[in-house]
């Protein structure tokens, strides 16, 4: 399934936390967690994990957050 937000609200915003498990790896290595179908990078996670994070960037196809727990 594609999602296009560029005109829409997107599901995330910017400094509030959320969870999710992280589907893969970016070929940067950063997490991969996915909500609504928006991809977001989180840096310094693995595969298969159950995270929580913050957002730091929305972007118009993806976002970035950065690791609050593991």
């Amino acid at each position: 399934m594609s999602y296009s937000y560029s005109n829409m609200e997107k599901p995330v915003e910017v400094d509030k936390e959320y969870e999710a498990e992280i589907e893969d790896i970016s070929r940067r290595g950063d997490g991969i967690a996915k909500i609504q179908g928006l991809i977001i990078f989180v840096p310094n996670t693995k595969q298969g994990e159950h995270v929580k994070f913050k957002v730091t960037r929305v972007g118009s196809r993806f976002a970035i957050g950065e690791l609050v727990q593991a």
